[in-house]
């Protein structure tokens, strides 16, 4: 096997068939959030002894409250190259591995997923929505996640073992368009990591991080309302704080006037009448009154909303 000979060397030649490389991700995030989530994903990374070997942790939470840039921040601060793997129902076992493609020439070449480019580079791979694969796309990674760390590519009929430094995590969000994860699968990813949503002040500087130029009335208002949504568990999160943001400055550009007097607009064009419904005092029937513990990080159950 003949290993990538540097940072800019983008194939790799094992049993004389050669793989050409993807390229890792490069996205401005920082991890804003509880420091207590970075710590638990670090540990999950960590090796320990001679024979031991790092933990596949899955990140669980709603859609856009931050698993992603999690993984992604904590893989940066140790180091390594990131590649993110968007995964979907229509995802393959030879999409995760290795892509048989026409070249110029009409020449099979071979096209190694970010998943395996990051297991010979020794990189992290986040596989994103890992929870929409079928299950016959986890089977073929079965052996990568136990001690085995290999996966076996039908394609080229390869055995390909993972780098010492390669790790994996999966995100998985909670909500109804996921598949069940298989039983023998979800042993292999462990420890499970659950994301909660913000307590104020973090929900503020990440606010303020992905919207810098957000009036800081404006900003404090996203915040009230995002703070109050955590209380009754709805699916409203930083991401759509964001949005509303983002839009509530451009609409007020557009008509040249103060850009709060667009929020109520903003909610309605990011969350629809249920967010309009909230804003205006009414719970939408999805609401829990009661919040499961730690749902909101560093915050106490209340037992009473504003409203």
């Amino acid at each position: 096997m003949t290993t990538p000979g540097g940072p800019s060397a983008r194939a790799v030649t094992i049993n004389n068939i050669e793989l050409t490389l993807a390229h890792p991700d490069e996205v401005p995030m920082q991890w804003i959030g509880s420091p207590r989530l970075r710590q638990q994903l670090l540990a999950a990374w960590m090796v320990v002894a001679e024979d031991d070997t790092p933990l596949n942790p899955r990140l669980v939470g709603k859609p856009g409250i931050g698993k992603t840039t999690l993984a992604y921040a904590v893989a940066k601060e140790m180091g390594r190259e990131v590649y993110i793997y968007q995964c979907t129902m229509d995802t393959r076992p030879e999409d995760l591995l290795v892509t048989p493609v026409i070249s110029k020439d009409n020449k099979i070449a071979y096209h190694a997923s970010s998943l395996v480019t990051a297991m010979l580079r020794g990189g992290v791979c986040i596989l994103d929505e890992a929870n929409r694969m079928s299950e016959k796309s986890w089977a073929s990674l079965a052996p990568l996640l136990d001690r085995r760390r290999y996966v076996e590519s039908i394609v080229t009929g390869l055995k390909i073992p993972a780098h010492d430094d390669f790790r994996v995590c999966c995100t998985m969000n909670d909500d109804a368009s996921t598949y069940e994860v298989p039983e023998y699968i979800q042993s292999r990813l462990q420890p499970q990591i659950e994301i909660t949503f913000p307590n104020r002040e973090d929900e503020k500087r990440i606010l303020k991080f992905n919207v810098p130029f957000s009036p800081d009335e404006l900003t404090e208002m996203a915040v009230d309302y995002l703070q109050r949504a955590h209380r009754h568990y709805l699916r409203f999160t930083s991401r759509d704080g964001v949005n509303i943001l983002r839009y509530s400055i451009k609409l007020g550009e557009m008509e040249k006037k103060d850009p709060r007097l667009f929020f109520e607009s903003a909610i309605e064009g990011v969350l629809g009448q249920e967010g309009v419904d909230f804003s205006n005092g009414i719970i939408p029937a999805t609401a829990k009154y009661h919040r499961p513990s730690a749902m909101v990080e560093g915050e106490e159950d209340e037992e009473e909303d504003e409203f």
